[in-house]
């Protein structure tokens, strides 16, 4: 294992050691390490070790931002789209 348990592939923990790393760059790291957290586990959680891992050593850091960002709740879901979302009930 190249990283920890809640960063297996070690993506989070490299993105905090790229200099001059983009907020953008951030988002993809983190869309990366996101589609590989296991089915079993909460996101939030998971976001939440490494905020506590991380985010306190580099509070102004992208990822950590991010991260932040990542806890944050999701915004409701409005109208669907398509045939669904125009047909008559």
């Amino acid at each position: 294992m190249k990283g920890d348990i809640d960063d297996p592939k070690a993506l989070i923990r490299e993105g905090y050691n790229i200099a001059g790393i983009t907020y953008g760059e951030c988002r993809t790291i983190f869309l990366a390490w996101s589609l590989g957290v296991p089915a079993d586990e909460k996101p939030m959680a998971v976001i939440s070790r490494i905020l506590n891992q991380y985010g306190s050593a580099h509070p102004d850091h992208p990822m950590t931002h991010v991260l932040k960002e990542g806890l944050e709740a999701s915004p409701a879901r409005g109208r669907r789209g398509g045939w669904r979302g125009r047909r008559q009930s």
